[in-house]
């Protein structure tokens, strides 16, 4: 059983918090926690305007959000790990080796399919990919039960 799952893409200021919230959001009253954080983390940020906005616009809160970086400590400490790109699971497993058995892609219910990263490319790479979060969160929380 899964108590803490991780997300983590580059900066954790786009895909990942939006990753977060929204798992959290689909999981409801489950005793399962949701947290992000970022290969080369934008340590202390909130969520990117655009990544905010599409947020609010499907009726989500990310105020209190702040970026962090991936450490071993957080990696040891997740039974967990979705991320959002291929060459992500090799950069978790470049911080903590032995995490292999529990990092996979967090569109892994959609043929493996990566979310690439919508940063600095328009309202509307935003709105993919928070489209494609969407589908595979709610791929996960049917399979974590929820």
């Amino acid at each position: 059983m899964f108590k803490k799952i991780l997300v983590v893409c580059v900066g954790n200021i786009c895909r990942s918090p939006t990753a977060e919230l929204l798992l959290r959001n689909a999981l409801g009253q489950s005793a399962i926690t949701v947290s992000s954080a970022g290969l080369s983390a934008r340590v202390g940020e909130g969520v990117e305007a655009s990544a905010r906005q599409v947020l609010e616009e499907h009726g989500h809160c990310a105020e209190a959000f702040k970026a962090r970086q991936l450490t071993s400590d957080i990696v040891n400490d997740s039974d967990l790990i979705l991320v959002m790109e291929k060459t992500h699971v090799n950069q978790v497993l470049k911080i903590a080796s032995h995490a292999r058995g529990k990092v996979f892609l967090l569109g892994k219910w959609q043929s493996e399919r990566e979310i690439h990263d919508p940063y600095r490319q328009g309202k509307a790479a935003f709105i993919h990919a928070h489209a494609l979060i969407e589908d595979a969160v709610s791929s996960w929380a049917k399979r974590l039960g929820h």
